[in-house]
């Protein structure tokens, strides 16, 4: 075994070859777990591990500090000095970084920074597994195939920097994904759920969700385009305020390219979004969305530079009671903009004091509208108001007299977030749900249902 194994001498050692004026190592230790099924049945499982190493290096030259950026993975001992040596001359080669700033002191060190990595394995799926196979019986006698899978990751992330830093944080991260289809293949449905350890997924209750969704089109019913009252599901409400959370820096604002911007010059900031008690915010320490409490940027872009690493992150609110609190920044926007320090936090909730649930809100309050299952094929249109279009799938369903009636075909739709929270009329329950679109990028988030009475189905589709 070679003596710089461990994640923590890894960074240890990179540290101490690095010749540059300032150093960054962050070492990603990862491990999958996975089922597969189809047709009630398991078809594949697997488990995998892996390394990934970052070196930033920083040279300060008489025109400013430059960056270099390199990443690798099954990093070795014997690896390390070359990745070093090839980050530095990367820095050495490139020009100013414009997003320069003094490397992050002063923040204490994990007391866990040289214990071994965290780990996932199959027995994740210990309790899971057992009630899927319930679940495969169940459906096949009551007519109906479940496909889908689970994905479970855990990645320890070890940063450590040239000026003291020595930060560790284990994300784990769960996924499931699951789609009920008639024999014929005529009726689909779709749900899904994001969980940190599968313990609070429970099978049966996802495929009573989708049996019922499968009766609800065995009628169909079909409708042209046009705008209808549309209840959207929490994640559907998710994939659309991922998509503006990701279209909110600060300087893009400033700049007048986003729908943040102010006609004429500055940022909406201040500006009421919504006459609705709407709250958005990030916190890396929200009950079971728990996210990493310091920055981790491999990488500078528009709302990230790896100048911040190691900075400290506390829940910021985006919007606060309906109105515009904050836009993303780094340290070097902030500078800019003359905004708060308000780096990009890895999840999202949105709250509004609703109680009702997405079934409350159907039953209760629904005249005749529409119920969503989810988006996805998301796609920007228009920067300037952030304007999307995306098709439906798996199921939209017609409601009259707070009763789904059938299922309508699908629709592609032209909507920007920012309009539609302007225009909700209610929003029910926050609860934790899967954003379906974006799962590959971004699974920790908690939303409410919203009611949009007048949510724009632009063109029929003949998608499912």
């Amino acid at each position: 075994m070679s003596r710089f194994s461990k994640p923590h001498e890894i960074v240890e050692r990179a540290l101490e070859l690095s010749t540059a004026d300032g150093c960054v190592v962050i070492a990603d230790e990862e491990s999958s777990a996975n089922l597969r099924w189809a047709g009630n049945a398991l078809t594949t499982n697997g488990v995998t591990r892996g390394r990934t190493l970052t070196v930033i290096a920083t040279v300060d030259g008489a025109q400013g500090t430059a960056s270099g950026v390199v990443s690798r993975s099954a990093v070795t001992a014997d690896d390390l000095e070359p990745l070093v040596r090839a980050a530095e001359a990367a820095a050495r080669g490139a020009g100013p970084a414009e997003d320069a700033q003094p490397l992050v002191t002063g923040v204490p060190a994990s007391p866990d920074f040289t214990d071994a990595p965290a780990e996932t394995g199959s027995d994740v799926f210990a309790e899971f597994a057992p009630a899927l196979g319930d679940a495969f019986a169940r459906a096949r006698s009551g007519g109906r195939e479940l496909y889908g899978f689970a994905n479970h990751e855990l990645t320890s992330t070890y940063l450590g920097t040239s000026t003291g830093l020595r930060l560790r944080h284990d994300q784990p991260t769960g996924t499931l994904e699951l789609n009920a289809k008639s024999p014929d293949r005529t009726r689909s449905s779709w749900t899904g759920r994001s969980t940190r350890d599968f313990k609070d997924v429970d099978p049966a209750e996802l495929d009573a969700e989708l049996a019922q969704r499968l009766r609800w089109a065995e009628r169909r019913i079909a409708l042209p385009a046009g705008r209808y009252e549309t209840l959207l599901p929490p994640s559907a409400v998710a994939d659309l305020l991922i998509y503006q959370l990701w279209s909110s820096a600060a300087r893009d604002a400033a700049e007048g390219r986003t729908v943040f911007s102010e006609p004429g010059g500055g940022t909406r900031l201040g500006e009421t979004l919504s006459g609705l008690p709407l709250t958005l915010s990030s916190d890396p320490y929200a009950s079971g969305l728990e996210a990493a409490p310091f920055v981790i940027a491999h990488a500078s872009g528009d709302s990230s530079s790896v100048f911040d690493n190691g900075l400290p992150l506390t829940r910021t609110d985006w919007i606060r009671d309906g109105k515009l609190e904050h836009l993303t920044t780094t340290r070097h926007t902030a500078a800019l903009t003359g905004q708060p320090v308000a780096p990009a936090i890895d999840n999202l909730v949105l709250e509004a004091g609703g109680e009702r649930s997405l079934e409350e809100m159907v039953s209760a309050t629904t005249g005749r509208g529409l119920l969503l299952t989810c988006m996805w094929y998301i796609r920007e249109v228009d920067p300037a108001t952030l304007l999307l279009t995306g098709l439906t799938r798996d199921g939209v369903y017609l409601v009259e007299d707070g009763e789904v009636v059938g299922e309508v075909n699908n629709f592609r739709f032209n909507e920007s977030p920012v309009d539609l929270l302007s225009r909700a009329t209610e929003a029910g329950r926050t609860e934790k749900t899967l954003p379906r679109e974006w799962s590959d990028w971004f699974t920790r988030a908690a939303m409410p249902a919203l009611r949009i009475p007048d949510f724009n189905m632009s063109s029929v589709s003949p998608g499912v």
